[in-house]
């Protein structure tokens, strides 16, 4: 169940570089990330779970500033 987690995370993570809508791509990046961590967590490899917090606390940031300018515009 573990490789299972982690191939759904590869896939979400990778297929995410194929959505043309921003915010889109943000949300699955950021789908892809939260599986990485329980994956990391599972396999208690504190990198991976720490690398993908980063990427996760990065996407939401920038899907927020984008909502924030689009709203302001």
């Amino acid at each position: 169940m573990t490789d299972a987690l982690g191939w759904v995370a590869t896939t979400l993570f990778v297929g995410s570089y194929f959505f043309r809508h921003p915010a889109l791509l943000r949300l699955a990046q950021m789908s892809g990330a939260a599986l990485w961590i329980v994956y990391g967590v599972l396999i208690n490899a504190l990198p991976v779970v720490v690398a993908n917090g980063l990427v996760l606390a990065a996407a939401a940031w920038t899907l927020v500033r984008a909502r924030r300018t689009a709203a302001a515009a």
